[in-house]
């Protein structure tokens, strides 16, 4: 329960942050923007309340979701080209649960 907690927070700030910006291309110029910060956020939490052994472990998850959101994004901005707007996010949501699942079952 706390992943889908954790992913409807960093879902809503990017949102934000995306329609905060002022850039032709919102959705990815929020996203860039605010990587940064929410990474040190999570680095600070975790530091804080792990041992060694998990941070590694979490660190490890943390670059596969990094992966992860870059195949996301980068689906939808590619795809966007040849399908419309809500196909290429389906697809690429598609493409990106596929991934995420098949690297917790290689690194597992």
């Amino acid at each position: 329960m706390g992943y889908v907690i954790q992913f409807i927070i960093g879902g809503t700030v990017m949102m934000f942050a995306a329609m905060l910006s002022k850039s032709k291309y919102l959705f990815l110029s929020g996203v860039i923007t605010l990587l940064p910060i929410l990474t040190l956020m999570n680095l600070h939490l975790q530091v804080r309340n792990m041992t060694e052994e998990k941070f590694h472990i979490t660190q490890r998850n943390g670059i596969i979701g990094a992966i992860g959101m870059v195949v996301l994004v980068g689906g939808i901005y590619f795809l966007s080209n040849w399908f419309k707007p809500g196909q290429s996010v389906l697809i690429a949501l598609t493409v990106y649960v596929v991934f995420m699942v098949g690297s917790r079952f290689l690194i597992a």
